[in-house]
């Protein structure tokens, strides 16, 4: 068969991928997505819902009313069984969204179909190999396609990951759980429970969250979540397991019969060891597992496609050296270890021994003070992150707020500027004051006003600064005043040298101006988001 060449071929079209081919697809690069579904539908509804960063990052690209019209606005965010409220929060999203796995993909798939993003259904990726131009990738059907970078998000047991040689290191399960929507015969208690052996909740699919109470259908599948008495293989679990692992738990099953779907997840994390090998890189469950505590696994896979796809296209377009793609791992991977370490706490403090009750009471009373619920919230919501990029003003490697700006064109949000996914110069100074014509061409430079105090989760009110240079993330790369200083800097280190001169790769050698080629391998699911 012939090879077929895209610019990024996307294997699998979960979130983490659905997210990465839209943010190519906005910066014009030829990008693809091979799932081995043969439709977008989902058997299950997996995760549960969005935290507030990850409902900023869909506002940014213009698309968070899409989710919001179809979920649950609730505070969502919690650690250890303590709900953390963040409706005080300087964000104009200052709450969760209640939105199962499936609505969302459905969602993300209508956004990359408007932008034209081609999906070979019904195929698997079987294989591939780099050279030093490219990455040759076999599909189940015998067909092969040719691209410059491949990028697995094919889920914890990656096949990308593990072809590439990239160590996955980390602890191995202590305990399972099941999770399942399935019929019963009995009407269980609603809500979330405690066993000898761990955490175990029913709810129905279908429900509405009325003055922050849920509230249930009165008919319909039944949402179960169990964790079973001893650690059991990963394999795919039946019904007969379901409904010993209730018994146990419960001392009944509930008359649990017609299931719709069920699986199987342990306390297992695992993150990789490098995020990029050559030319392929990796991202979402591909690149680090954890327990589903706090519902932070599909937001990371997600941000991680936000950071990594403005930085692919600009290497793809030849517009930034290939070095570009380092700083995806440099500022990634800690994100994910902590998201690591506090789920493993969490799992930790799941236990039933007086102990670990007293510890947990003591948690719970210190996170219901002030100044530590903002902590943990701002961590759990996924609004503290800041991306090391020096010393200087608190804006900096932090998201930046969405403000209310005054142009001559009028009063705007500061995030309808970052729709087309393009980086900004954002000028609050003299107008005209700032020059970036060796730029012009890919930072766009907006003089504004505004008069919102400018305020930081956690953090509080901050200096307002002249001048800002925001990514196409969102996150700050430089603060400063009309003298410019260090802007040329930042402006080279992210999008590239000035016009004219020369994009030199790592090892300096001059790399060509015309576009370039990648593949990207894309999970068709992800782990659970808790509940």
């Amino acid at each position: 068969m012939a090879m077929i060449d895209h610019a990024v071929v996307i294997v699998g079209g979960g979130p983490t991928g659905l997210m990465l081919a839209g943010e190519l697809a906005l910066a014009a690069v030829d990008v693809a997505i091979v799932e081995r579904r043969a439709s977008q539908d989902l058997a299950g509804s997996r995760a549960g819902g969005l935290h507030a960063r990850t409902i900023e990052i869909l506002d940014q690209r213009g698309i968070a009313d899409r989710f919001l019209s179809e979920g649950q606005v609730a505070q969502v965010a919690g650690f250890a069984g303590v709900r953390l409220d963040i409706s005080d929060f300087p964000t104009r999203h200052n709450y969760g969204l209640g939105l199962w796995q499936n609505q969302i993909e459905r969602i993300l798939a209508g956004w990359i179909g408007e932008l034209a993003v081609p999906i070979y259904r019904g195929h698997e990726v079987t294989g591939f190999a780099q050279d030093d131009t490219g990455v040759d990738v076999e599909l189940s059907d015998g067909s092969s396609l040719r691209a410059e970078y491949l990028v697995g998000c094919d889920g914890g047991r990656s096949l990308i990951r593990k072809a590439a040689g990239i160590a996955f290191p980390g602890s191995d399960p202590t305990t399972s759980s099941l999770i399942a929507e399935v019929e019963m015969a009995e009407t269980p208690e609603w809500g979330i429970h405690r066993s000898a052996f761990g955490v175990h909740s029913f709810g129905r699919k279908e429900y509405q969250i009325v003055d922050g109470k849920i509230v249930y259908a009165d008919r319909g599948p039944v949402g179960v979540l169990v964790t079973e008495q001893h650690v059991s293989a990963a394999t795919e679990p039946t019904l007969g397991d379901l409904s010993a692992a209730l018994i146990a738990a419960c001392g009944t099953d509930y008359g649990v019969h017609s299931p719709i779907w069920i699986s199987r997840f342990t306390d297992a994390a695992r993150q990789a060891v490098a995020y990029r090998k050559g030319r392929v890189l990796i991202a979402g469950d591909a690149a680090h597992v954890h327990p589903p505590d706090g519902g932070q696994g599909l937001q990371t896979g997600v941000q991680d496609a936000v950071n990594l796809g403005w930085k692919l296209a600009q290497v793809v377009k030849g517009a930034s050296p290939e070095s570009l793609l380092d700083t995806y791992h440099t500022e990634r991977h800690p994100v994910a270890a902590r998201v690591l370490r506090n789920t493993m706490a969490s799992i930790i403090l799941r236990r039933e021994d007086d102990r670990t009750k007293a510890l947990r009471d003591t948690i719970s009373e210190l996170l219901n003070m002030d100044e530590p619920r903002k902590r943990f919230a701002a961590m759990m919501s996924g609004l503290d992150i800041r991306y090391d990029l020096g010393d200087g003003h608190p804006l900096l490697g932090r998201r930046m707020p969405d403000l209310d700006l005054v142009t001559a064109n009028g009063p705007l949000r500061l995030f309808t500027l970052l729709h087309d996914a393009v980086p900004i110069l954002l000028n609050l100074g003299e107008p005209g004051g700032l020059d970036i014509t060796p730029w012009a061409h890919r930072v766009q430079l907006i003089d504004a006003g505004c008069v919102d105090t400018w305020e930081l989760p956690v953090l509080g009110a901050v200096t307002s600064p002249n001048a800002v240079l925001i990514r196409p993330d969102g996150y700050v790369a430089w603060v400063g005043d009309l003298t410019q200083l260090g802007l040329a800097d930042a402006l080279t280190t992210w999008f590239g040298p000035p016009a004219g001169a020369p994009v030199r790769s790592s090892a300096g050698a001059q790399m060509p101006g015309n576009a370039q080629t990648f593949i990207v391998a894309i999970p068709s699911r992800s782990f659970l988001i808790g509940t």
